[in-house]
């Protein structure tokens, strides 16, 4: 158990036996982000790139009775200006039912340890501009918006281009 938030709460890595539940909360994620349609993600491609031999990611569960109410899905980038590793949170999420707790706060004061474990720089993720509960929640935790930059992508159909 990593941390402890309020009764019956707790936040903890995930294992390989949690990729099922991971795929349920990314897929509820999915739906709350009106993004449902762009998940593909399957179990085996989780547990593959997850904890497979070539980790790409890690996983904290946030757990009330034993249940999964909310993760964080994360992992190590690059800082050259800073010459230190930061952490990138991929998807924070937790279960509309269940904000208000401090789950979110929870996981987030994790990922706070673990960056300062692993000496790292800082830590960094989006949020949809129309996301105005999180991103009243992420200004409350003293979060700063990168304005001045845009974000690019360059999607797999084009690699070989």
């Amino acid at each position: 158990m990593l941390a402890e938030v309020a009764v019956n709460v707790a936040v903890r890595f995930a294992t390989s036996k949690d990729v099922p539940v991971i795929l349920s909360l990314i897929k509820e994620l999915a739906e709350y982000e009106k993004l449902s349609a762009e998940v593909v993600a399957t179990q085996n491609a989780l547990e593959k790139t997850l904890f497979g031999p070539k980790s790409y990611a890690e996983v904290i569960l946030a757990e009330e009775d034993g249940d999964a109410i909310g993760f964080c899905l994360f992992f190590h980038n690059y800082s050259t200006f800073l010459g230190k590793p930061g952490l990138y949170i991929e998807d924070i999420f937790v279960k509309p039912a269940h904000r208000g707790k401090g789950i979110g706060k929870a996981l987030f004061m994790e990922m706070s340890r673990l960056a300062a474990e692993r000496d790292c720089g800082r830590i960094e993720w989006w949020v949809l501009d129309w996301n105005k509960p999180a991103i009243d929640f992420y200004a409350n935790l003293g979060a700063k918006p990168m304005d001045e930059w845009t974000v690019y992508r360059l999607t797999e159909d084009k690699f070989k281009r």
